[in-house]
C-alpha cells in the first residue's frame, strides 16, 4: 500500500458545532432556536424521536472531550457559538452564555488546543423566525450585531473566525426541498434566503475588519466561510443541456460562494439565468457595496460526496418554479447505503484544482469529511469495542487525494474530521454514527474509541497516510 507524506504543518482537527452537540438547551438563559422548536413541536420528525435537547451532552463532558481530542493526536477543533444562547431576545449579552463560551475556549487552550469558531451552524433563534427568518432585512442586520458582539466578546481569546456552516443548506433544506422545519417547496424564496445570507455574510466579514482594526480582535486573526463545496459531474458524453445543468447547479451551490468570498461578488452569469427564469432577488441600492466587504482570508470546504446531474426533463417542478438540473445517477458509483450518499474521494482532488485554477490566492482546508453508519453497535467485538476499518478506508482515501492536490499545488492547509465524537444529527439524530469515538445513549452518553481511534491518533502525529 502506497504512503503519502502531508506537509509538517499541516493541522489536523475535529469538526462539530453547538446546536449538535452543547445540549441544555433551556438552561443559562439559553433560547429556543428552530430546531429546538420542532423538536417540541414534531418529535416524531425525528429519528427514534431524539430532539436537539441533549446534543452529545457536550456542555457537561467538555473536558473530557477535549482531553480524548488531544490523546487522539489532534490540535485543532471547530464548534460554533450559539445565536440563542449568547443573546437575549434584546439582542443583548446573555452573561450565562458568554461566560460558557469563555470557559470552553480557556479549556481549549489548557489541553493544548486551538479552537476554530463559526458563527452561524443552522440555528437560527425561534424569535427571530418568527419575523420573517432569512427572508427579512431584519434578521440580517440583527446577525451583523450578534457577530459583531462575538469579535468584540471573544476577539482575544479566537484566532479562527467563520460567519457560517454550509450557507447554502439552509436555502435548500428548510425553503427548497421541504426536509427540515418549516418544510417549504419554494425555489424562488429559497434563493431570496441565499441572498439575504450573502449579505449577511458580507456584513459580518465587515465588523469583524472594523473590530480587527479598532484592536478587538488579536493580530494573528483570520476570518472565512464553511461551505459544503461538492464538485459537479454529468454523463461522459454530455449534452449542450447537461452541461447547462452543471453551470446553473455549481453556479448556485459553489460559484456563488466562491466569487462572493474572493471577489465580493454574485455570478453574473448565475443571477441572468436566476433572472430568465422568472427568479425576483430583493435587490436594493448599496447591496453592491455590501457584498465587495464580504471577501474573507481563507475557505473551509465540507465533502462528503459529489453532485451529479443531467438536463431537466422540464425546467419547470411540479411547484410551477423553476428547475435547472436533475439528478444523474452514475452506474459506477461506490455508495454508502447507511446514508446514501455516493463516496468520491477524488472530489477532494477536483476542488483544489478548481481553487488552483479558478482562485489561486485561496487558501482554504477541508472543514468537514466523514462517513455516518447505521445500527454501528452491530460491529462490537467481544471487548466491546466497535470494529470500523470501512471509517478508516473512508478517511485514507480521501486524505490520499489530499495529499495529491497538494502536491500538484492545492492550497489545502489541514483537516477536520466531521464528527470525531459521535453527535447528534438533526432530524436523523443518532441513526448515522461518524465519529472515531462512540457515544453510548444506554449508558450516560458515556465515550468509547472505536477501532479507527489508533489509526488517526497514528495519521495525526507523523503526517503519514499509509
Amino acid at each position: 500500500m502506497a504512503q503519502y507524506q502531508l506537509p509538517n504543518d499541516f493541522f489536523f482537527g475535529a469538526a462539530m458545532s453547538g446546536p449538535q452537540t452543547e445540549g441544555q438547551w433551556n438552561q443559562g438563559g439559553k433560547l429556543e432556536n428552530l430546531w429546538d422548536t420542532w423538536s417540541i413541536q414534531d418529535l416524531g420528525s425525528f429519528y427514534n424521536r431524539v430532539g436537539s435537547y441533549a446534543g452529545n451532552d457536550f456542555m457537561a463532558k467538555y473536558q473530557e472531550d477535549l482531553r480524548i481530542l488531544k490523546d487522539l493526536g489532534l490540535d485543532t477543533y471547530r464548534t460554533s457559538i450559539q445565536w440563542s444562547r449568547l443573546l437575549d431576545a434584546d439582542g443583548n449579552l446573555n452573561e450565562e452564555g458568554a461566560a460558557w463560551y469563555h470557559e470552553l475556549f480557556r479549556a481549549s487552550r489548557e489541553a493544548g488546543l486551538e479552537p476554530f469558531v463559526n458563527l452561524y451552524h443552522f440555528d437560527m433563534p425561534t424569535y427571530l423566525f418568527n419575523r420573517g427568518g432569512w427572508e427579512s432585512r431584519e434578521v440580517v442586520e440583527a446577525y451583523a450585531h450578534y457577530a459583531d458582539v462575538a469579535f468584540h466578546e471573544f476577539g482575544q481569546e479566537i484566532k479562527y473566525w467563520f460567519t457560517f456552516n454550509e450557507p447554502i443548506v439552509e436555502p435548500e433544506q428548510r425553503y427548497q426541498e421541504g426536509v427540515w422545519f418549516p418544510q417549504l417547496h419554494d425555489f424562488n424564496r429559497a434563493r431570496t434566503v441565499q441572498y439575504h445570507i450573502s449579505l449577511a455574510h458580507a456584513l459580518a466579514v465587515a465588523n469583524y475588519r472594523r473590530a480587527y482594526d479598532e484592536g478587538a480582535i488579536r493580530a494573528d486573526a483570520k476570518i472565512g466561510m464553511i461551505n459544503c463545496f461538492t464538485p459537479v459531474y454529468t454523463k461522459e458524453n454530455p449534452s449542450e443541456a447537461d452541461l447547462e445543468a452543471v453551470r446553473m447547479t455549481s453556479g448556485i451551490n459553489n460559484r456563488w460562494w466562491l466569487d462572493l468570498i474572493t471577489k465580493g461578488e454574485l455570478p453574473a452569469d448565475v443571477l441572468d439565468s436566476l433572472a430568465e427564469g422568472g427568479v425576483k432577488l430583493p435587490f436594493r441600492a448599496g447591496d453592491q457595496e455590501i457584498l465587495k466587504q464580504g471577501v474573507v482570508d481563507w475557505l473551509g470546504c465540507n465533502y462528503y460526496h459529489p453532485t451529479r446531474v443531467q438536463a431537466p426533463a422540464s425546467k419547470i417542478d411540479q411547484y410551477g418554479l423553476p428547475h435547472f438540473a436533475d439528478e444523474y445517477v452514475w452506474p459506477d458509483a461506490v455508495m454508502n447505503e447507511s446514508r446514501g450518499w455516493e463516496i468520491y474521494p477524488q472530489g477532494l482532488y477536483d476542488f483544489g484544482m478548481d481553487c488552483a485554477k479558478n482562485y489561486p490566492d485561496l487558501e482554504w482546508f477541508v472543514s468537514e469529511n466523514g462517513i455516518g453508519i447505521m445500527d454501528e453497535y452491530k460491529n462490537r467485538d467481544a471487548e466491546g469495542t466497535i470494529q470500523d476499518d470501512y471509517r478508516v478506508d473512508f478517511v485514507r482515501q480521501h486524505l490520499e487525494w489530499v495529499a495529491k492536490a497538494i502536491a500538484e499545488g492545492a492550497k489545502c492547509r489541514g483537516y477536520h474530521y466531521w464528527a470525531v465524537i459521535d453527535n447528534w444529527s438533526w432530524a436523523n439524530a443518532f441513526k448515522n454514527r461518524y465519529g472515531f469515538v462512540e457515544v453510548d445513549l444506554m449508558d450516560g452518553y458515556k465515550r468509547r474509541l472505536k477501532k479507527s481511534a489508533a489509526w488517526l491518533k497514528q495519521v495525526a502525529t507523523t503526517h503519514v497516510v499509509d
